[in-house]
């Protein structure tokens, strides 16, 4: 039986010849992997749907005792192609993806971190590159925190000034204040080891975002 739920893509690769391996996170199941047959050949009709960090009705086949599922269908609901025309924006979805992709646990519904990302994407489109630290820092925040593994933040006063804010207002209600890549950089570096440590892994994106001029 075909299943349809809205999803936020994560990531993809190649998978044989023309094939993906799909990482989607569904707001009614969590976090599912699946196959895409077919999609990368030029005439496929819902390779669109699967670009990273798009908001898709994605249809597919869940078999027991099977990991994958089987992708037949993704039509784009919100695509990103809005905001990955910038090198700096893209990058700062990279990092999002990334970071959700090793967080996010299989099959656990997580409609907050589901709506956080959401509204990462809908602040970096109404406020461009000049959005950019702050979307970034408050999402690495939420993600640590909504994981359940926020640590004691001993920061410099500006950035614990900022922390305290962002854990009890949206990202659009923050005080405005002219931001840069030092701005809270002490936060962001302490939550991106907090996060390295829970996945065991190192971010890739991360020392990328911090090297941005």
């Amino acid at each position: 039986m075909n299943s349809t739920s809205d999803a936020l893509i994560l990531r993809s690769y190649p998978f044989g010849e023309a094939d993906l391996i799909v990482s989607y996170f569904t707001r009614d199941l969590g976090k599912l992997r699946g196959v895409a047959k077919r999609v990368r050949k030029p005439k496929s009709a819902y390779g669109a749907g699967l670009e990273r960090m798009s908001l898709s009705r994605v249809t597919y086949t869940k078999r027991e005792n099977r990991d994958l599922t089987t992708i037949i269908g993704a039509e784009v609901l919100s695509s990103p192609f809005d905001l990955t025309s910038s090198y700096d924006l893209a990058l700062a979805l990279d990092f999002m993806a990334e970071v959700g992709e090793h967080l996010l646990q299989p099959e656990e519904v997580n409609e907050r971190y589901f709506r956080l990302i959401l509204s990462m994407l809908e602040y970096l489109r109404a406020t461009g590159e000049a959005g950019l630290w702050p979307a970034v820092t408050y999402y690495s925040l939420w993600a640590v925190r909504l994981s359940g593994f926020l640590p004691e933040l001993r920061l410099v006063a500006e950035s614990a000034a900022i922390a305290e804010e962002m854990l009890s207002l949206p990202i659009a209600k923050l005080t405005p204040r002219t931001w840069d890549r030092e701005t809270a950089r002490d936060l962001r570096r302490l939550l991106a080891r907090e996060i390295e440590q829970q996945i065991e892994r190192k971010l890739f994106t991360a020392p990328m975002l911090e090297s941005l001029a």
